[in-house]
């Protein structure tokens, strides 16, 4: 859906979910901010029994100029109802008549949509969609510096400070907005309540402590989703405690918050493995959250948490490629197949000894580029990096650009001047030569691999994925992954 979709409605409403937080309201801010420019009959509402008193929110009301009214009692039946940061029907909205309903939301999907709504699970907040889609009208919403810190201050509140971000979208909007960042820090230092310190010291007495892998459980009071982040943080400076889960129950939804300080757990990683199948969640390595729909769960949040966190760290296998060679005797040798994939010489895009940011789905890489640093862009349109001794001894070089269509276009920043550019359009077009020999073999229990490119993060592989290791190399060793590797390799003759 586009928003130039919905210019032939007439009469249209904006509405978010009751007791709105700060993404939902710089998400209708921007929609009735578009359409209003748009020369639409456009408003923004909320309703339920509250209204907004938080200070944070109060001084974003009236510094940001946001233009919504609370409408406790609506009645209208206007010619589209746009909810945003919730979806129709769900209890946290109270219910509004409407000809034609239409749902912008990041959260998971609980009930049937229609084909209208923009819902994108994975997002950090509702105001990078909304963002997004005003962006592809091709409308500069840093035009209105108060919107842009509306927006900004929305996915700021509800990724924890920016801490659980995960998606490119979302900082790719960080990068662009222009902020009042003064106007920031006001908010954000009147964002706790002297009820909501009692919640946090509350909450931080009553720890669950599993010395096995150095982790604690916080159960809260229902609270700002932000408070969780305070609880977690606070509780990761304690002596003996890697990681630490905290989380609260609504009766719309279970909110929760992940911090760890040790490589071998991500916090973005487990965030999502909490969630499977009953929510979502994401982040950054060290910090991340999520949510659960109570309607999902078969038992109690705390049941489900403590049987989750266990089955997570009996679940994977380590390994340190830099330091561990595997055992090859029961693992096949295949050869690469030929291939057309894509290559940038990174010194082609900035100089030398440059440091930068790779973004990709995955994540950002940060590299600083030597003249035999290339960039390989995968199949799938992953990127990693590859030395040119090693890339020239598998791949050929075509002569002609490389194009693809990606789910999300990956970018290259240059950290000291913020500058960036577009990878695919350095990219070069490269063919395997196949022949390349890996000892592989399909896993039958999920591994964390630190490979000698990088010490610091891990790669994920499942069950059924294939480890492999360089016939040439015994510590080059990677992940492919099972839909990937009939695609990548043949068995070797």
């Amino acid at each position: 859906m586009e928003l130039h979709d919905l210019l032939n409605y007439d009469k249209i409403i904006i509405q978010c979910h009751d007791n709105p937080d700060a993404d939902a309201l710089a998400s209708g801010y921007a929609l009735a901010w578009y359409f209003q420019n748009q020369n639409k009959d456009a408003r923004f509402i909320y309703r339920g029994r509250n209204k907004i008193q938080k200070s944070n929110l109060m001084i974003m009301l009236s510094e940001l100029e946001v233009p919504v009214s609370y409408e406790p009692d609506f009645d209208e039946n206007p010619d589209l109802l746009i909810t945003v940061d919730c979806q129709y029907g769900q209890r946290n909205v109270t219910s509004t008549e409407a000809k034609e309903v239409v749902i912008i939301d990041h959260h998971q999907v609980s009930d049937p949509v229609s084909n209208q709504s923009e819902i994108r699970s994975n997002i950090g907040s509702c105001s990078t969609i909304v963002w997004d889609m005003i962006r592809k009208e091709g409308i500069d919403v840093n035009a209105n510096k108060k919107l842009s810190t509306a927006l900004y201050y929305g996915l700021y509140t509800d990724t924890n400070h920016l801490a659980e971000v995960s998606h490119p979208l979302d900082r790719d909007m960080l990068d662009t907005l222009k902020v009042n960042k003064s106007l920031i820090t006001k908010m954000s230092n009147s964002n706790i309540s002297l009820a909501e310190l009692k919640i946090t010291g509350a909450a931080i007495l009553n720890y669950q402590y599993f010395d096995s892998h150095r982790y604690l459980i916080i159960e809260a009071e229902q609270c700002d989703p932000n408070i969780l982040g305070v609880i977690s943080d606070f509780a990761l400076e304690t002596d003996a405690v890697d990681i630490c889960l905290a989380f609260f129950v609504s009766s719309y939804e279970v909110k929760f918050s992940v911090r760890s300080c040790i490589k071998e757990v991500h916090a973005d990683e487990l965030a999502s493995f909490l969630a499977e199948n009953v929510g979502g969640g994401g982040g950054h390595i060290y910090k991340a959250g999520g949510s659960i729909r109570p309607e999902k769960l078969e038992e109690t949040a705390q049941a489900l948490f403590d049987r989750r966190m266990k089955e997570y760290f009996d679940k994977y296998q380590i390994l340190y490629a830099k330091e561990t060679t595997i055992d090859t005797s029961d693992m096949s040798i295949y050869e690469k197949l030929p291939m057309e994939v894509g290559t940038v010489k990174l010194s082609d895009v900035f100089p030398c000894q440059s440091l930068v940011d790779v973004r990709t789905l995955e994540g950002d890489v940060t590299i600083t580029i030597e003249d035999d640093t290339y960039l390989m862009i995968g199949v799938e349109g992953e990127v990693y990096p590859i030395a040119k001794e090693k890339l020239e001894r598998s791949y050929t070089h075509l002569g002609k650009p490389y194009s693809r269509k990606l789910e999300y276009q990956p970018t290259i920043k240059n950290i000291a001047t913020g500058e960036r550019k577009d990878v695919l359009s350095y990219a070069d077009t490269v063919m395997s030569s196949g022949g390349g020999r890996i000892y592989a073999r399909p896993l039958t229990r999920c591994v964390k691999l630190f490979t000698v490119w990088d010490e610091e993060k891990y790669y994920l592989g499942n069950v059924g994925d294939y480890i492999a290791v360089r016939a040439d190399d015994p510590h080059d060793m990677y992940i492919i992954k099972q839909h990937l590797f009939p695609i990548l390799y043949k068995k070797a003759e």
